[in-house]
């Protein structure tokens, strides 16, 4: 299913992750589900907590996503997934990014750089757990 995420969304995203470099940033995309699409219609924000190693990894504390489905739902919108960012490595996920993932969310990375964001994909868990496929960013 497509993720279609607009302009605004998307430099917000870039924003975040050129703020948060060289550390990981994370954040959750809301909306709802259209006619076999997925329609991002706001970012919001959340720190990264991860006690160690943020240039490499990202954790959203669970009471910030509960508070993030609450504060969806009272809008009649939905948590569509997350995004992160790369610092110096590529959009595609990473084993510890598989093993703390849950399968139905889409999953956003910007690789990031000293000179901004130059990739941005969108990822869904397989079912099983092994592995991600990759889904369609619509503009």
């Amino acid at each position: 299913m497509p993720l279609k995420i607009g302009r605004g969304d998307v430099g917000h995203i870039h924003e975040h992750a050129r703020e948060a470099y060289p550390e990981e940033c994370a954040g959750a995309m809301v909306g709802m589900n259209l006619d076999g699409m997925k329609i991002v219609v706001d970012v919001w924000r959340a720190d990264n907590t991860h006690e160690e190693e943020r240039g490499r990894r990202f954790l959203i504390e669970p009471l910030k996503i509960k508070e993030f489905e609450e504060k969806a739902a009272e809008r009649d919108m939905e948590v569509l997934g997350f995004y992160h960012s790369h610092p110096d490595h590529p959009a595609e996920p990473s084993e510890y990014d598989r093993e703390h993932a849950w399968p139905v969310y889409s999953y956003v990375i910007a690789s990031v750089g000293e000179d901004g964001v130059t990739e941005m994909r969108s990822w869904v868990l397989k079912d099983d757990r092994s592995g991600y496929e990759e889904e369609q960013l619509v503009s």
